[in-house]
């Protein structure tokens, strides 16, 4: 669609944009791409190349700056992805090492964070066949009893089940101790086929009991197993390209505080290989017009289990951005793998 000369040109301007944040003239394109091009055949150039909606005339200004759509040509062909700098590496192989699941996907959010001087952001979708480390039923009143779950990743939910008839606590007690040494580490799905097979031995009641038990498991570490984790948001308010719209600005923290939204966006990522990268309206979200979104799926056993992104502004270096949520990406892989 470009010839070499319009994609070194419009290459060089990307960039020039991306260091500096000021529009790029004609003399700045012929003194930086290496060119030996007159400043008349530059802004020829140029005038085809916002003719086609690469880059676009601020009122104020004689120089131009990227489009959205300039942008992906740029990343999509002209970038050249940059190897993360050693000192980075190390410091996300230092933090990103097996350890409690919760705290890792914390670390990873705030490593992209930092690293980025952007919003990092971690999700862990959920699981499909949740499994629980141990359970513990206590007698809060006649017909209400507190079920108290532990996940395998130390998580704990509580969930208050309403019975049909008032247990007592011994009761409670053998009914815990039985599936905890019959079922712990299974998978919920697992344990209702030997549920049906192997209860029949105790009382109808108790049976219940541990139909309803299950029920409420299931509910409560699916809930408990969609970790969505922001980190550093307030880094947004130090781009100066965000913080010149404060209505814009409130918008996107909206974004943040809501989440469905951009959930929607980060689900991408777990059915797509590599980093994905969502330049402006590409998102489809209003609030993210003047964002570019990076991403990668993170994976457990081989199979994605969530993403890591950064969002920052459209104007992002995103050779060097791109390398960090890669990585991030994978050494979080190898870290759960490992836990």
């Amino acid at each position: 669609m470009l010839d070499q000369r319009a994609q070194i040109l419009l290459k060089t301007l990307v960039e020039r944009y991306i260091v500096e944040g000021e529009p790029v003239g004609s003399r700045a394109l012929s003194k930086f791409s290496g060119l030996e091009l007159s400043p008349a055949t530059v802004r020829n150039v140029m005038a085809d190349l916002e003719d086609m909606g690469f880059i676009a005339s601020p009122h104020t200004s004689a120089g131009r700056v990227p489009t959205a759509r300039g942008y992906r040509v740029f990343v999509d062909t002209l970038m050249t992805v940059k190897a993360l700098e050693r000192v980075d590496l190390e410091q996300l192989q230092e933090n990103l090492h097996p350890a409690h699941p919760q705290r890792l996907i914390n670390q990873a959010s705030q490593l992209l964070s930092e690293l980025t001087h952007f919003a990092g952001i971690v999700v862990a979708t959920r699981r499909k066949d949740p499994a629980f480390r141990h359970l513990e039923f206590l007698r809060l009143s006649e017909k209400r009893v507190l079920l108290i779950i532990v996940a395998p990743d130390g998580d704990v939910q509580n969930r208050i089940l309403f019975t049909d008839r008032d247990y007592s606590q011994a009761e409670l007690t053998a009914a815990g101790n039985f599936i905890n040494e019959h079922y712990a580490g299974m998978t919920l799905a697992e344990i209702r086929v030997r549920l049906h097979e192997e209860l029949k031995q105790l009382r109808a009641d108790m049976t219940a009991l541990m139909t309803a038990a299950l029920d409420a498991s299931s509910e409560a570490l699916s809930e408990s197993s969609e970790t969505y984790v922001v980190s550093g948001e307030r880094n947004l308010l130090d781009s100066a390209d965000l913080a010149s719209n404060m209505a814009r600005l409130r918008e996107l923290f909206a974004l943040f505080e809501r989440k469905t939204a951009l959930m929607q966006i980060l689900d991408v990522s777990t059915r797509a290989e590599g980093v994905q990268i969502f330049i402006g309206g590409e998102a489809g979200i209003a609030s993210l017009d003047e964002c570019s979104v990076v991403t990668s799926g993170y994976e457990v056993e081989g199979r994605i289990v969530g993403t890591v992104g950064v969002i920052g502004p459209t104007r992002m270096a995103y050779e060097r951005v791109i390398p960090i949520v890669d990585i991030t990406a994978r050494l979080l892989s190898s870290a759960l793998s490992q836990e």
